[in-house]
């Protein structure tokens, strides 16, 4: 917890709710767990809520006059507030509910510093907006260092795919040169991109709409950009508005790569590669 909400900086702020929500997340795991159907599929846990909560209570002593957006609890405050905070309580929820330790608490202000918290690696991912750090556990911060020295690659596999059949990230990694340059993994959403940032993976990749504004991955995004990732759509173009999902890379260079691959498979994936779902994690 802070020791002056008042005197801290938002990023402080934004590090000590990712924590308290970790804390709860963390207390939790293994114990039984009632689940909040979402439809299609997806769903809460009492955990989730419970996590929210906590970052909420944070946030509120901290930022009394700000907005939050959480995953679970909606938009709550004051309604105009010129400030907003995005929240995912729990990215990772299938994982979670499975016993796995591949999770993650995220808190981001909108436009500005975030944090992404590991419950139970112990690392906390932050930046203040213009720089990215790695907090570990005894509370040393290493600036962030993107590396695509690992050639390990995230790609989210969870529906919806709104850009089928142009994109399918199955198609992705039966593509030739991806097995040549890469090897795949899947964890959570901001698990992901807060390794891309620290260097511990190569690039993250997920098909989507505009995901800049989503409290799934806004945290993680901010982390990458502040790192100096390259952050894109799965076509190239800037992330906003009409955004087509994904591509966070650790440098130009693995940028490239993957997105020679994403844009030259359109066509044979247009031409019949029926490819389902697979076992991505969900925010």
């Amino acid at each position: 917890m802070i020791e002056s909400a008042a005197s801290s900086t938002d990023t402080e702020v934004a590090v000590a709710a990712a924590l308290a929500g970790a804390d709860v997340v963390r207390a939790r795991y293994r114990t039984l767990h009632s689940r909040i159907d979402k439809g299609g599929g997806d769903f809460a846990t009492d955990v989730d809520v419970a996590a929210e909560e906590a970052v909420l209570g944070v946030l509120r002593a901290a930022r009394p006059g700000d907005a939050v957006h959480g995953e679970e609890g909606g938009r709550r405050g004051a309604v105009g507030a010129a400030r907003e905070w995005l929240v995912d309580p729990l990215c990772g929820t299938l994982n979670y509910a499975v016993g796995s330790h591949l999770v993650a608490v995220n808190v981001a202000l909108r436009g500005g510093p975030a944090a992404v918290a590991d419950p139970f690696g112990g690392d906390v991912f932050l930046t203040d907006g213009g720089s990215a750090w790695t907090r570990s556990g005894a509370g040393h911060d290493v600036p962030a260092s993107p590396t695509g020295d690992s050639r390990l690659v995230e790609v989210n596999l969870d529906p919806p795919f709104p850009n089928a059949p142009a994109f399918r990230a199955v198609g992705l990694l039966a593509h030739p040169g991806f097995v040549e340059h890469f090897r795949p993994r899947v964890v959570s959403t901001s698990l992901a991109l807060a390794w891309v940032a620290a260097g511990r993976r190569a690039a993250y990749v997920t098909d989507g709409a505009d995901l800049a504004e989503s409290v799934h991955f806004a945290a993680g995004i901010a982390l990458c950009r502040a790192a100096g990732c390259v952050v894109t759509g799965i076509d190239g173009a800037p992330l906003g508005a009409g955004g087509r999902g994904l591509v966070a890379a650790a440098d130009a260079e693995t940028h490239e790569l993957l997105m020679s691959m994403v844009t030259g498979g359109e066509s044979r994936e247009s031409r019949g590669c029926e490819a389902g779902g697979g076992g991505g994690v969900r925010g």
